[in-house]
């Protein structure tokens, strides 16, 4: 029986200070629970997941053909990352983490999906800025400056008015989008997870980019309300 609450590291960060914990709820059953906090704000929880595996889903769903690269945006608990390995047409994936901390957890097993991660061939952790590489020429591969994409999935900030972050701002408008969508192949994709309802001004931002723009509601139950809960995954194909 594991102990109801344990903070497992809390490290200082750009950012904030960065934890994670580990708890029981005895009324949600015989599980732990893993949460990821910036400061006093929660960022993740492995309970809820439904919208971060849906957003790999979603986005490869709209691809065609193998051995594709992928790169998604913020490591997190790994969720995001772990659907795209289960995709048998995904030949590498790069998953692209500001906070050395995180990465961290992974490498040193802390979080049940580290050794998941870590030991599949195909997926490389990379410590970087996401938003600055997007900005860039070179893009977000270190080993191979300017190679083009088949997805970028992104989930970083709780949604595109919620910021964890003001530096990343700049990436929401028509040339921040733009610039990323430089990183993709033709027919590519770009992912995005929100923790809000469906945002006209963002989906409008996206179409004035890229040919095709989907916005999927994802659903899920929230014990803690009791009610029903949904995540926004915008799918945008180049």
């Amino acid at each position: 029986m594991s102990i109801l609450f344990e903070e497992i590291d809390s490290q200082p960060s750009p950012i904030g200070t960065i934890s994670l914990r580990r708890r029981r709820i005895p009324v949600m059953g015989d599980q732990d629970i893993y949460e990821v906090k910036l400061g006093d704000e929660f960022l993740m929880s492995s309970y809820f997941v439904d919208g971060e595996v849906a957003l790999s889903d979603l986005g490869l769903a709209a691809l065609q053909g193998d051995n594709l690269s992928v790169v998604v945006g913020g490591l997190g608990l790994g969720y995001t990352a772990e659907a795209v390995l289960k995709h048998d047409s995904v030949g590498e994936l790069m998953v692209v983490e500001y906070l050395p901390p995180v990465i961290g957890w992974h490498q040193q097993h802390k979080v049940p999906l580290g050794k998941v991660l870590t030991d599949d061939a195909r997926c490389r952790l990379v410590q970087g800025d996401f938003f600055a590489l997007s900005a860039s020429q070179e893009g977000f591969d270190p080993e191979s400056p300017g190679r083009k994409l088949d997805a970028i999935l992104l989930d970083i900030d709780h949604s595109p008015r919620a910021l964890l972050n003001d530096a990343s701002k700049p990436f929401y408008s028509e040339a921040g989008i733009a610039q990323l969508a430089t990183h993709l192949k033709p027919g590519g994709v770009f992912g995005f997870w929100s923790t809000d309802v469906p945002d006209q001004p963002f989906t409008d931002l996206l179409q004035s980019v890229f040919s095709t723009v989907q916005v999927h509601e994802v659903a899920f139950h929230n014990p803690f309300q009791n009610e029903a809960a949904t995540n926004t995954v915008y799918v945008a194909i180049l």
